[in-house]
Parts: C-alpha cells; structure tokens; sequence
C-alpha cells in the first residue's frame, strides 16, 4: 500500500460505495481510541495510493490497522475525519454513492441530498504506521484459526493487573499450532494442524482483544498470515494489515494444571446440558455455585441449585457414567462457557470433586476446557 505521503497535505477528494465505506470503517474502527487525551488518535486517516487506491488507518498507540479498498479518487491527498462521527452518518445514509472531500480544516460528505460538514484533524499529527520486519512468519485457514480463537477467547483474563493473562499462548511445535488461554479459574487449548509449516519450536503471546477482533474480519479471506518480530505481532489478510505489541514474559506452564489421569468419565449431549444449567441457574445468584451429581447406577446426572431465601432447582439429563458416582460444584458460567465450545456430545473427566474438570468434544481432539470446582459445603 503505497501512499502519497506527503504529511502536510490535507486535501483529498473521492466517490466510494456506502457498502465500501462503511466495510472499510468497521474494519479500522478497534484501532480507535475513545479514552486517550490526544484527538488524533479518535480520527480515521484517510490517504490514496498510487495505485488509485483509498487507504483507512487507525491507531490507538497499541494497535495499528490499515485496509485499503477501491475508491473513484478525483484529487489525492489525505485527510483525519473524526471516526464515530463519520461511522454514525454513514450508517444514516442510504444506499447509494457518496462523495468526501476536505478543504483545510473542514471535511464534506455529501449523499444524493444529504450534505455534512465535520471539522477534520491535521494529518501531520497523526502517528505513522509501524514498519514491522518479521523473523518468523505462518500462513493460517482463518476459519480454522478463527474457530480456535473462539474456544480459548472465553478463557482470557481481562484483569490488566495479570497482563500475561490478557494474552493468548501461540505456539507452533511439530506441525502444530497450539493456542491457550487461562484467567487461572478456567484454561482452553485449542490446535490447529499445519504440517507444511517450516514453524517450528515458536512461542509468543497475543493480545486477546487483538487477536479475537482480527479473525473475524478475516473469514472472508483465503489465508491469514501471522509474523512475530521481537516485540511485535504483524497479521495480514485481504487488503487489512493489523499491528501489535506482542505481550512481554513467560506464559505460564498451563500444562501442568491438566491431570494426567482420571477417576469417572461422563458422556451426554452438550446441548442438552446446556438447557439444563441454564434452567437452574435461574434459581442460582451469581456467586452460587451449581452441583453435578454423576451417577453410576442411573446412567445420570442431576444438575441442581439452592440458593438461601429465594429456593432451589434441579434437573436430571441422561449421561453415560463410566466410573464411580461423583458429585462435585462449578461456577455455572464457566461450565456454560466450555459447552458452548462443543457441537455433539461431550465428554467430561473428573479426578475427584476439588481437582479440576476437563470438557472435550467426543468429536473433536483439537479443544480442551478445564475448570476449577467450587468446594462444596
């Protein structure tokens, strides 16, 4: 994406679709800061290339995004249009062509007989792009990648007091791509097979926000690819390039908080189980955790609840029990959160009711989910 980069310069006239517009926003918009104290940085440069392309950037000093999309360009240049602003009155507008300009210190955007004026930012202040040189660099399926960002993006802490754990673990090491996640009440790994990769023995850690954000916009695309140089992640996809710091210091050995073996095994349908906590946990608060009686003789569980002063609830799903029976009590949500990852039956191991419980899918073997039991009076 070559621009014309005349820093100065802040004048830029063109004509572009509302769909383009508005796809080319949504994509730059996480690169918006909306808390920081410099203005700039709540503004979308917009800049042609010399290709006669439109280029929309963002960043928040942490991220960086560029998308560059086809645009009818009458006078180049570039611009800083207030972000929120403009997403709002393009979303207001109907389908049809529209035309942005700016003059100085004001940009227009006129639709059939709409017309708008906004104040717009000097282009000179706004931050250049990070230039990233990558050392390692792997080519993706997005949907395969944005499946696995899916299953581990529950488990990511968002206490910044932990920053390590706002970070998803990724990994390549003999073919295989391994991406986990732990807020230290619940961890997820998820793989992906790339046994092409000449990747191997890699580390690195991902901001969570980041990485879940891009694999979304990254679905229609054919690969993605993702690049790691000492302290920065580069991913690029499509005509959209995405720019962050990685997260310094050593992941946690997530590994050691698997067991290694287990006492009961339990398979039922995930969905079902779903239904079943959601009912009980109506009569669940927040804090209340809700018990799993896993029966060896009825082939059961029993999923119940009882909360002091507003009552209790229970429900029984089938369940094929192999093992003794076991009772044991998690948090509802983080239960929820791990089913929700699996299509098809589940399968859960439990060692005994104060060790941790791992959920797989019977289907799958690329996602695990543990959770930490809630002791029980």
């Amino acid at each position: 994406m070559r621009t014309n980069n005349n820093r100065g310069e802040r004048n830029v006239k063109f004509r572009i679709s509302k769909d383009d517009l508005l796809n080319a926003i949504n994509t730059v918009s996480k690169g918006m800061s909306s808390r920081s104290t410099l203005p700039i940085l709540s503004g979308i440069l917009l800049e042609t290339t010399d290709q006669g392309k439109l280029v929309f950037q963002t960043t928040d000093l942490e991220i960086s995004i560029k998308h560059a999309t086809s645009a009818n360009i009458e006078e180049p240049g570039r611009c800083v249009i207030p972000g929120k602003l403009l997403a709002d009155i393009v979303k207001s507008l109907p389908d049809a062509s529209i035309e942005v300009s700016t003059q100085d210190e004001q940009a227009h955007i006129t639709c059939l007989d709409s017309s708008f004026t906004l104040s717009a930012l000097n282009p000179a202040d706004f931050p250049y792009f990070p230039q990233v040189n990558p050392s390692t660099t792997i080519v993706l399926p997005p949907a395969e990648l944005a499946d696995a960002v899916r299953c581990v993006g529950k488990a990511v802490s968002r206490d910044e007091s932990r920053i390590i754990l706002t970070g998803i673990f990724f990994a390549v090491k003999d073919g295989i791509v391994t991406l986990a996640a732990t807020d230290s009440y619940r961890l997820a790994v998820a793989e992906i097979p790339v046994p092409n990769s000449d990747v191997n023995d890699f580390s690195a850690i991902i901001p969570g926000k980041t990485f879940d954000e891009v694999c979304r916009l990254a679905l229609s695309s054919d690969s993605v690819s993702v690049g790691f140089s000492e302290n920065q992640v580069l991913i690029t996809f499509g005509e959209t390039i995405f720019v962050s710091r990685k997260i310094e210091g050593t992941y946690p050995n997530y590994k050691q908080l698997i067991p290694a073996d287990h006492e009961v095994s339990i398979q039922a349908d995930s969905q079902a189980l779903i239904t079943a906590i959601k009912r009980v946990a109506i009569l669940a608060q927040s804090h209340t955790p809700i018990r799993f009686q896993f029966s060896a003789e009825g082939q059961n569980v029993t999923i119940s609840a009882n909360t002091a002063d507003v009552g209790g609830a229970s429900e029984v799903v089938g369940a094929e029990v192999d093992g003794p029976s076991m009772e044991i009590a998690f948090n509802h949500q983080y239960i929820l959160d791990g089913l929700n990852m699996i299509k098809g039956d589940v399968l859960i191991e439990l060692q005994s009711s104060l060790k941790p419980g791992i959920l797989k899918s019977v289907d799958k073997e690329d996602f695990l989910y543990l959770a930490m039991p809630v002791r029980l009076n």
